[in-house]
């Protein structure tokens, strides 16, 4: 539509653009306070907000902002972190996100941004626009009665761990140096800047979303160093017609920095009083809970789902970023529709660093820019992609090979949605 104007927006048209959102994801609109508007106003680069309108009217937003995704070995890779995108009912399928999409992507480009990444709201939208799902997300509920754990528990297993129960202030202190060192270890995670400390504790909540303090506890070793932190709210008390407490437990979010920290706190959650069930969060699929408990099978997959979509900007930073447990040479014909990372690339890998470069020679594999943002952090499987169609293998045995390479002991994990 020629006639629909895509464009930054302006700090007077903020108002309308955030009522453009909420319209988007049938959020009630009464929420769009002054003072929602004017806390959004604050933290937000309104040189990265786009809103595309028809006379005058605001009928699609989309925003980007700066971010860092842990690749796989613990680097931290500059990415265009994208959000708030929506097209009105009354305007789909007449290219508006495709603009919005295009301008952003190539401006991310142009600032040396190695990917793009999002948290898809719908499945079927963003892989035309070269993004792959390249990390999961489980969610479990656990029967602590089933579980097996000893529900007298009294504290860690090591000798002089404990566990406390802190304020948000104190994880405003200590959180983000924990979170550090647990994204420079996970692959998957994403940097979490001071206002996402702020906002997730209340000091700088949202007006939109009323505040209600969970409850916070810090598993610290014998040295006293904070290893993990946890974050959950609980149901009111339920005693029903039997007068025993039927509470549930739901965990916010989970930062471990270690096995044991992880462990100590699976087991203080599933021993709180009045507690008979633990619903998890979203967890990566591998985590490690189900087999931490005695009965595995008291734990319940609830939800399964995709998490964090890549898009490569630029593919021989995005694949020399990374480390690779093996060793060996891939030349790899990347498709993208859209000419930002397009093209045919060797990669040279070993466990002593990566390098990648443009070649003429001939193709191992093809595939397009989206199934190379699913491989990059280790979690897809190149011989299920030839299997679905998705990847071509020009020799036998390539697949096998590349798999040797690009897949990880442990899958990627992003805890976080934005």
């Amino acid at each position: 539509m020629s006639d629909v104007d895509v464009r930054a927006v302006s700090d007077a048209e903020l108002p309308a653009w955030q009522r453009a959102v909420n319209t988007g994801f049938l959020r009630p609109l009464a929420a769009m306070s002054d003072e929602a508007v004017a806390h959004f106003r604050e933290h937000v680069d309104l040189t990265r907000v786009q809103g595309a309108f028809d006379r005058g009217r605001c009928v699609g937003t989309f925003r980007s902002f700066p971010q860092e995704v842990t690749a796989v070995g613990g680097a931290f890779v500059p990415a265009d972190a994208i959000s708030g995108v929506t097209v009105a009912p009354t305007h789909r399928r007449r290219g508006i996100l495709t603009r919005m999409m295009a301008a952003d992507l190539a401006a991310a480009k142009e600032r040396g941004d190695v990917v793009a990444t999002l948290i898809s709201a719908e499945y079927a939208i963003y892989g035309r626009y070269g993004f792959g799902p390249a990390t999961r997300v489980t969610e479990w509920e656990v029967d602590v009665a089933r579980s097996g754990l000893d529900p007298r528990w009294s504290g860690p297993e090591e000798t002089g761990a404990r566990i406390d129960l802190v304020d948000g202030a104190e994880v405003r202190k200590l959180g983000p140096e924990l979170h550090e060192r647990f994204r420079a270890a996970r692959h998957g995670a994403i940097d979490r800047p001071e206002e996402w400390w702020l906002r997730n504790t209340g000091e700088r909540a949202s007006p939109e979303y009323p505040w209600q303090e969970p409850f916070y506890a810090f598993y610290r070793d014998a040295s006293g160093r904070v290893e993990g932190l946890v974050a959950y709210s609980t149901t009111e008390d339920r005693w029903g017609g039997s007068r025993l407490p039927q509470n549930t437990l739901t965990v916010l979010g989970m930062t471990a920095a270690t096995p044991a920290a992880e462990r100590a706190l699976w087991h203080y959650l599933c021993a709180i009083d009045k507690v008979v069930a633990v619903r998890t969060g979203w967890l990566a699929p591998d985590d490690l809970l189900p087999d931490l408990l005695p009965d595995p099978r008291a734990a319940k997959v609830v939800r399964h789902a995709d998490w964090l979509w890549v898009r490569i900007l630029d593919v021989v930073r995005a694949l020399e970023s990374r480390t690779y447990d093996g060793a060996g040479s891939l030349v790899l014909e990347v498709l993208d529709g859209a000419g930002l990372a397009g093209g045919r690339y060797r990669l040279d890998a070993s466990s002593q660093g990566a390098s990648c470069a443009p070649t003429s020679e001939a193709a191992d594999l093809v595939l397009d820019v989206r199934e190379l943002g699913e491989l990059w952090l280790g979690d897809a499987s190149v011989a299920r992609l030839v299997a679905l169609g998705r990847v071509t293998e020009r020799g036998p045995g390539t697949a096998a090979a590349a798999d040797a390479l690009f897949r990880t002991a442990r899958r990627p994990w992003c805890p976080d949605l934005f």
